[in-house]
């Protein structure tokens, strides 16, 4: 399982930078007078301090489509498609979607971009800031199949951020279960926000009960502790950290991006 990694990013403990979508067409901070001009003009901005600061990947994301629904509208797919489809031909990394919070339309987009993965949450049923968060992997992925997305990597969250298990389960549970009924491609894990470290112990315990399978800090991870983090994790999504004094609504800092990936490659040849 941890094959594709190498297959796909082309590195070992690869870092995935998020390259966070302004609030789009029908969000609540949509910025009107801006237009989706102003989104791809951002959303540029971004995208190419992440890759000359070395990045091994990027993950598209509406991010500030604030607050998320579990279904979205198609406007939302269909902008993001719009943007993406923008910034194709400056891409020069492999890149990710994830339409937050809702699975099938993360691999629409995939489908439609040429995207290589998805991060989602595909399964589990949770009590979240969103209200009742029900989930139907076995659903979601037919429909991967039905759409000819087989080789879209499936990325799970498992541990979501402002959300908790309905019903009491130890986390080392949910990932054995987890991987033996839906076979994802990866396991992420996260801390309570965008931002908010993800827990060393967590990461310890997931990793423990499903070695096998890649398993991704999913937030959290900074110029400080990315060394832990990557000790115990096959991979990390990085956001938050690339961010101009480190504040997730705030653009990429190159600075901040080169001086991390900086860290993480001397990490690596320690491997």
């Amino acid at each position: 399982m941890l094959d594709w990694l190498q297959e796909v990013f082309g590195v070992k403990k690869p870092v995935i930078a998020m390259c966070h979508l302004a609030a789009l067409p029908g969000d609540p901070q949509y910025d009107h007078a801006g237009g989706i001009d102003k989104i791809i003009q951002l959303a540029r901005h971004d995208l190419h301090a992440l890759q000359t600061g070395g990045v091994d990947a990027v993950m598209f994301s509406n991010e500030f489509s604030l607050p998320y629904l579990t279904k979205v509208e198609q406007i939302t797919t269909a902008t993001m498609a719009r943007v993406i489809g923008e910034l194709l031909p400056e891409l020069s990394v492999v890149f990710g979607v994830n339409v937050l919070w809702d699975p099938k339309a993360s691999l629409d987009l995939a489908m439609a971009t040429g995207a290589r993965f998805v991060r989602e949450i595909f399964s589990g049923v949770y009590a979240s800031d969103f209200g009742l968060w029900n989930t139907n992997a076995g659903e979601v992925v037919r429909h991967q199949h039905v759409i000819g997305a087989k080789d879209v990597r499936l990325m799970f969250n498992i541990v979501p951020e402002a959300a908790a298990y309905l019903a009491p389960r130890e986390v080392a549970d949910i990932a054995r279960t987890t991987v033996f009924n839906a076979r994802p491609d990866a396991l992420c894990v996260s801390g309570l926000t965008a931002g908010v470290e993800t827990s060393a112990q967590t990461l310890r315990t997931v990793k423990s009960a499903v070695p096998e399978t890649p398993v991704f800090a999913n937030t959290g991870v900074n110029i400080d502790n990315v060394e832990e983090q990557l000790s115990i994790a096959d991979g990390a999504v990085i956001g938050t950290a690339f961010k101009v004094e480190g504040k997730t609504f705030n653009p990429v800092s190159k600075e901040r991006v080169e001086a991390l990936m900086d860290k993480v490659k001397q990490f690596r040849t320690k491997m």
